[in-house]
């Protein structure tokens, strides 16, 4: 796999769901009872925006910089403020102004002594990254494996409730839109309270609109949370045009604030106004999942 996410570490899809995870995980610790977080592709965990690696992109100057510049700043929504001091409070504890933090280390600031987390990175050297940022953390298993395969060995958890990241590289989009789906309904079957989250480019809306349509099928009549922000038409050839998160069992008024939060976080990430930001439910009524 040619894929690192170095290149694109703190982009503005790496925002959305970011913004989008630290929301979720709000829900989630809500309540007193425990619960197993699970990212199937977890990273190294810590990226440095003023490597060579990010500058070739120098994707971040779209993401987490549009808040970093003199111009940023907090954005008044609560769930982008909570990641804007994830990511401040990630820097100075590390006492570098260019360090950035991939979902483990977000969702690390939000995990209690009574929850526990799954990390899986398939690359070998991502792994040992990831080993060493966590390595005084006893409650969390990482392993170098398939996060796909792996998935199911987690599941049901002890605590009875879990939140499961599911982030391919779509290095191959068919091939991991087609085992992103099928994990997720074996996850269900296993597991059918579980909360999931797919993060899923955005390059071509026929494409990406079929595929939703087929896992609002597969998953239907469980709910289906899907929040979508793009920053160039959705079916120009640039690449990646935007991000999408399909969220299965969202939790309670996460959609409600969801709406609020989305169009706030576009407007500072697509300042030109070329692209948009959507949230819609598709299949059943919401209800909590957390």
């Amino acid at each position: 796999m040619k894929y690192r996410h170095a290149f694109h570490a703190g982009n503005f899809a790496d925002a959305h769901k970011h913004v989008a995870l630290v929301a979720l995980l709000q829900a989630m610790v809500r309540k007193d009872k425990g619960f197993l977080f699970i990212d199937t592709h977890a990273g190294r965990g810590a990226y440095d925006l003023g490597s060579g690696a990010a500058r070739r992109s120098d994707e971040a100057a779209s993401g987490i910089g549009r808040f970093t510049e003199l111009a940023g700043g907090p954005a008044g929504e609560p769930e982008i403020d909570a990641w804007l001091e994830a990511v401040a409070a990630f820097r100075r504890e590390r006492r570098e102004r260019q360090a950035y933090p991939g979902s483990p280390l977000i969702a690390a600031q939000w995990l209690r002594p009574q929850d526990r987390a799954a990390l899986v990175e398939s690359e070998a050297t991502e792994h040992v990254e990831l080993r060493r940022e966590l390595r005084d953390r006893p409650r969390y298993s990482i392993e170098n494996g398939d996060g796909f395969q792996r998935l199911p060995a987690w599941l049901p958890p002890i605590e009875r409730r879990a939140l499961v990241l599911i982030d391919p590289p779509f290095e191959d989009s068919r091939a991991d839109f087609e085992r992103a789906a099928a994990a997720t309904v074996d996850a269900l079957a296993r597991f059918p309270t579980c909360v999931i989250a797919i993060w899923y480019p955005i390059k071509l809306e026929r494409d990406t609109t079929r595929w939703l349509d087929a896992l609002a099928a597969k998953l239907a009549p469980r709910p289906l949370l899907v929040s979508e922000l793009w920053i160039h038409p959705r079916d120009s050839r640039v690449g990646l045009n935007g991000s999408g998160l399909a969220i299965v069992n969202p939790p309670y008024l996460l959609d409600e604030r969801m709406r609020q939060w989305l169009p706030v976080l576009h407007r500072r990430l697509d300042p030109a106004g070329e692209g948009g930001c959507a949230v819609r439910m598709a299949g059943a009524a919401a209800t909590p999942g957390a």
